[in-house]
């Protein structure tokens, strides 16, 4: 199914609330507020995912279980959209992808609505559990690896392109995780003999300004950082990175749909699968604080060859047949 095909699946996924003020207090039919970091449109796939994973556990969406959709077009956004959920006295709050918005559903929720994340840090550190076994308190749900792949996709840069003199990173330091990010990088690049220069961008000027950067010194190799903002961003990066013939590695598989050279990490539709498997489980009668925190489950690396063949790469046949797929 294509993306435009899921997208009128998402119905009037709006910042306005789908049920009337309190309504959901006095009905049967538990209702699911589900907050994301970024627009409806590019994140159809997600929110099929998510409800596949609902089906799971017997909660079919306007059969036995409402939804409440939050889009924040700006992080900013986030906390009142967490508020108004917690008003709508939803059964609970799914954050699937952001640790932005799971910080601000449990700043919301203040330990009483549940909730179920998937973050790209360690929960632990970011101060959502107490332990990933044992989590406590009204919260568990998915722990995405993503520091933790930074020294593989550096790796996979480097045989990308193996004529790259100079690499470099671009990380949002406004995102809870990126310290951690940036740890495992510098490790990696240190295992591998390799210097990585880090670049930060919080805004798409920002963007902008590091890809002239990069650009600015020949032979240079770049690797995004993950990140929500990001994410939403694929389009501009893709355009600038291809713009200025900068060979670049990404952490999820939009970027390599929409034109990035290479992608490799977890599998976020399977993520928002796991996520509403778990929200399922907790509409059924399940405690987070029972429910120990899990991993990403799948991960998969994308080529995009029309990309690789603009920029002059031979991708090595290594590569090629340990893909997932290969855009042709």
């Amino acid at each position: 199914m294509r993306r435009r095909d899921i997208f009128p699946l998402l119905g009037a996924a709006t910042l306005v609330p789908m049920l009337s003020s309190g309504s959901s207090a006095q009905q049967a039919t538990p209702v699911v507020g589900f907050l994301y970091a970024g627009p409806p449109e590019p994140n159809g796939d997600r929110v099929v995912a998510f409800r596949k994973g609902l089906s799971e556990a017997g909660y079919v969406q306007d059969r036995n279980v409402a939804i409440e959709f939050r889009w924040a077009q700006r992080d900013e956004q986030l906390p009142e959209l967490a508020f108004d959920l917690v008003r709508q006295r939803v059964s609970l709050i799914v954050t699937p992808v952001s640790t932005q918005a799971t910080l601000a559903a449990k700043a919301a929720a203040a330990g009483t609505t549940p909730i179920v994340f998937a973050v790209g840090g360690d929960p632990v550190t970011l101060g959502l559990v107490a332990s990933l076994n044992r989590p406590g308190g009204n919260i568990t749900g998915v722990s995405i690896l993503n520091a933790e792949l930074m020294p593989k996709r550096l790796e996979l840069l480097r045989q990308m392109a193996p004529n790259a003199t100079h690499f470099n990173a671009l990380l949002n330091p406004d995102t809870a995780f990126t310290p951690a990010v940036a740890s495992s990088l510098t490790a990696g690049a240190k295992a591998l003999g390799l210097q990585v220069n880090i670049f930060d961008a919080r805004t798409d000027d920002e963007i902008a300004a590091s890809f002239a950067s990069i650009s600015q010194r020949p032979s240079g190799a770049l690797l995004l950082g993950p990140d929500a903002f990001f994410t939403s961003r694929s389009g501009l990066i893709t355009s600038l990175a291809a713009r200025y013939s900068i060979p670049t590695m990404y952490v999820i598989r939009e970027f390599a749909d929409a034109g990035g050279l290479i992608s490799y990490g977890p599998d976020i539709v399977n993520v928002c699968e796991q996520v509403g498997a778990y929200a399922g489980r907790i509409l059924a009668g399940e405690k987070p604080a029972d429910l120990p925190v899990v991993q990403s489950a799948k991960f998969q690396m994308v080529i995009n060859l029309r990309t690789a063949k603009a920029l002059d790469l031979a991708v090595p046949p290594t590569l090629l047949a340990t893909a997932d797929e290969v855009i042709e």
